[in-house]
């Protein structure tokens, strides 16, 4: 656990709680929606539209205006009209007031008096920072796929952050509760810590979490891992 430098976090999911933050403003509009099916079908389209600029269908998009893309096809698909263009960009920024999950700031304060925490998110710049201010998380750096212009799991998101540090990938944790980031990051030499994020998708689509990822540490919040690594 020596060589260990700097813990990289996902942040949706991971960090924060998109789905009841996103679920509890939609229902607050009386938008005559579901906020928790409305929450689940703009996090279902963000893989796809992501992929659009993986696969070159797109230039480099920041996650700002996927997810305003995405916004505009489920306005239609859910039968909301009449918002304005600055009710539909004041809603658009819904992802930079995320709530944080309640173990989130006190357990990476621990962890920071021991190690480097930054971000490592698909999440641009601007959206982590404005997240970060409002939400109190004490990072240390604010690292997006921004900066490689590549998304994850491309192996230069994982590999840029130790090229940013000066590490050895192996000086590198990535702390996520996506076991398909962890896999991606372990076959670019990073060490990983599974966070397990039940409810994730809300209370009603309990996540299963039994299922650890090898070679991986894992933990049920950030507190827990702050306890494991001894901060």
């Amino acid at each position: 656990m020596t060589q260990i430098k700097i813990l990289a976090f996902d942040i949706f999911g991971t960090v924060v709680d998109w789905h009841t933050s996103i679920a509890q403003e939609i229902d607050a509009l009386q938008l005559g929606v579901d906020g928790d099916a409305f929450a689940l079908a703009w996090r279902e389209g963000y893989k796809p539209a992501m992929q659009r600029v993986m696969s070159g269908e797109l230039g480099w998009t920041l996650i700002d205006d996927l997810h305003r893309i995405i916004l505009d096809d489920i306005l239609k698909r859910f039968g909301i009209d009449g918002m304005s263009e600055t009710e539909k960009i004041y809603l658009n920024k819904i992802w930079h007031r995320l709530n944080a999950w309640p173990d989130s700031v006190e357990g990476l304060t621990r962890l920071k008096s021991k190690y480097t925490v930054c971000t490592l998110s698909n999440g641009n710049i601007g959206l982590l920072t404005n997240m970060a201010k409002r939400a109190g998380l004490p990072w240390d750096c604010v690292l997006s796929a921004e900066v490689f212009k590549k998304y994850k799991p491309d192996p230069a998101t994982y590999l840029g952050v130790a090229k940013i540090f000066d590490a050895a990938p192996d000086e590198v944790m990535l702390v996520a509760a996506h076991q398909d980031d962890l896999d991606a990051a372990r076959s670019c030499g990073l060490k990983t810590a599974y966070i397990e994020r039940p409810y994730e998708f809300g209370a009603a689509h309990i996540k299963d979490v039994s299922s650890h990822p090898e070679n991986s540490f894992h933990a049920t919040n950030l507190v827990a891992l702050a306890e494991i690594l001894g901060c």
